[in-house]
C-alpha cells in the first residue's frame, strides 16, 4: 500500500481508498480526463490566488507611497515610519508574488 497525493486536494492518501477522507471525491469514478480537468482547475485557482496575493501587494505599496506624499509625513514619524515600511514591504511581496505567478505559469506548460 503506497500513499499518493488526491488529484482533487492534493492531500495524501492511500492508494488503496475508493474514497479521499478529506474533499469525499469518488476516486473509483475518476479517468484521465476527470484527473487531467481536475488538474487545470487547481492550477487556475493557484494562479488566481497568486494575483490576489498580487493585488494585496501592490495595494501596500501604493498605499504607503500615496500616504506618505499626501499626509507630508516628516521624517522620524511614526506616520513616515509606516508610510515606508507598507511602501518598501508592498514593492517586495509583489516582486515575490509575480515572481511566483511566472514560475507556476511555466510549471504548468
Amino acid at each position: 500500500m503506497a500513499v499518493i497525493n488526491c488529484p482533487s486536494c492534493k492531500k495524501k492518501i492511500s492508494d488503496k481508498a475508493k474514497q479521499c477522507e478529506h474533499c469525499q471525491i469518488d476516486l473509483t469514478a475518476l479517468d484521465a480526463d476527470k484527473i487531467a480537468s481536475l488538474k487545470r482547475v487547481s492550477a487556475v485557482a493557484k494562479s488566481q490566488q497568486l494575483m490576489n496575493h498580487s493585488f494585496i501587494a501592490m495595494l501596500l505599496f501604493c498605499g504607503g507611497f500615496l500616504f506618505l506624499y499626501w499626509q507630508d509625513a516628516q521624517p522620524g514619524t511614526w506616520e513616515y515610519i509606516s508610510a515606508i515600511t507598507s511602501t518598501v514591504l508592498g514593492f517586495i511581496l509583489y516582486i515575490i508574488t509575480r515572481v511566483r505567478l511566472i514560475l507556476t505559469k511555466r510549471s504548468q506548460s
